[in-house]
């Protein structure tokens, strides 16, 4: 996946976008926005978040940016425990961490890893705000959760960031520059079920603008809002399991730029890891 991927507007695109000076990341962020009042966030691989929309960006095996929507683009089953919401401090909770250093160009081959929709596959995130636990949803999604789940056990996302949060959207990351801009090296297309909606807890992968629907790299995001009212793009990867508390400290960060960019506190995933059962 060449470029950034941002979701847009709301309920437009994900794709990779790189950060821009007024958006956030558009540079790292740059997506379009799909038409919804208030700003859209970046969810696709290389857009932008702007007032009337969400972008979600991710970005590509060529240096680019993922994001979900944004208000203007500028490049590009199982059933899981219902998850709740903890308590956490307006600071988001968080630890302090130091920001790893950018991997640059990954290429990683191909996964030819099956998962078995029998099974219950849990990926367990660490990081310096809290454990996050993602039930991977491999009978809807069975090419997108094996591409995840390979990753994990890779140690791919071992010391990656989230590297966007946009405030009442998403939060974004799993990009190996940390800026949006990169990916493993290969692309997987897997569009969702058309009856997707991007609810609270649902977590997805992120792709640029002229990608198809369902195409994915690294980069996911995880929705923070009652509904982002997204289009059924992004590729499913499975729900948040149990508690929020981690995603909901990481989505009360400040940013820069405020409201959806990177974090002014860095929030690093030390650890990944799968578990089957």
């Amino acid at each position: 996946m060449a470029g950034i991927a941002s979701v847009g507007k709301r309920e437009g695109l994900l794709k990779n976008a790189r950060i821009h000076p007024g958006f956030g990341e558009c540079g790292h962020y740059a997506a379009a926005m799909s038409a919804r009042p208030r700003v859209v966030r970046h969810l696709l691989w290389c857009s932008v978040a702007a007032t009337p929309g969400l972008a979600l960006t991710a970005c590509g095996a060529a240096a680019t940016v993922n994001t979900a929507a944004t208000a203007s683009q500028r490049s590009g089953s199982q059933r899981p425990v219902a998850a709740t919401t903890g308590s956490t401090s307006p600071s988001g909770g968080c630890g302090p961490a130091r920001a790893p250093a950018a991997r640059g160009a990954q290429q990683i081959s191909k996964p030819t890893l099956k998962l078995n929709p029998a099974k219950s596959y849990v990926v367990t995130l660490t990081t310096n705000c809290g454990t996050i636990e993602i039930h991977l949803d491999v009978r809807q999604a069975p090419r997108t959760t094996a591409s995840f789940a390979y990753l994990v056990k890779r140690g791919f996302y071992d010391n990656l960031t989230f590297h966007r949060v946009a405030s009442g959207f998403v939060i974004q990351g799993g990009d190996p520059n940390g800026d949006g801009s990169g990916g493993p090296g290969y692309t997987i297309v897997e569009p969702p079920p058309g009856d997707l909606r991007y609810t609270l807890g649902t977590v997805a992968m992120a792709k640029t603008g002229t990608d198809p629907a369902g195409a994915s790299g690294s980069q996911f995001f995880i929705v923070t809002t009652r509904d982002a009212s997204l289009p059924p793009q992004y590729a499913l990867v499975g729900r948040v399991l149990g508690s929020l508390a981690g995603v909901e400290a990481i989505s009360k960060l400040p940013t820069d730029p405020p409201q959806d960019g990177a974090p002014t506190t860095p929030v690093v995933i030390s650890r990944a890891t799968l578990s089957i059962g």
